[in-house]
């Protein structure tokens, strides 16, 4: 039984790393705590515990690295705000809007109400977009590590 939560809470896990209503890696980890009370587990807790670290790092650049990005390129808090309503409304228009949607938040709040020209709001648009990118690849390769953990231990 415990396989086949810890089965599901890895594809739940998966899954939320694209999309952002989702805490994917959490979620993954969770299942990894899971299959430590399996007998067929002979990871350490120390796995769990560099395992943890590892999510934190990545609920962390969440929230820093887009608006760290956006300000490098010459955004304001206008483009990062306009790139979390952005990722928001994105939400409606899976899968392309998670995507479309940030760079289109930041691009809207830096032209619109920080008055920037174009080239300065696509670039902070840009910005908030490989900021995603990043946080986004982060979450789904730790996944997939947790995801390779697992089947490992069940060969």
């Amino acid at each position: 039984m415990l396989h086949l939560i810890t089965g599901i809470l890895l594809i739940i896990g998966l899954i939320g790393t694209i999309l952002p209503v989702v805490p994917g890696a959490p979620i993954a980890y969770i299942g990894l705590i899971v299959f430590k009370f399996s007998d067929d587990c002979t990871y350490s807790w120390l796995t769990i515990i560099v395992a943890g670290i590892f999510v934190l790092i990545g609920f962390l650049l969440d929230y820093l690295l887009p608006s760290y990005f956006t300000k490098k390129l010459g955004g304001t808090k206008y483009g990062v705000w306009g790139s979390i309503l952005g990722l928001i409304v994105g939400l409606f228009f899976p899968p392309i809007g998670f995507i479309i949607g940030p760079f289109l938040g930041a691009f809207l709040g830096e032209l619109l109400l920080s008055k920037s020209n174009t080239k300065s709001a696509l670039k902070s648009a840009f910005g908030s977009f490989v900021g995603f990118m990043v946080t986004t690849g982060y979450d789904i390769i730790l996944v997939l590590i947790f995801i390779g953990i697992f089947v490992y231990q069940l060969i």
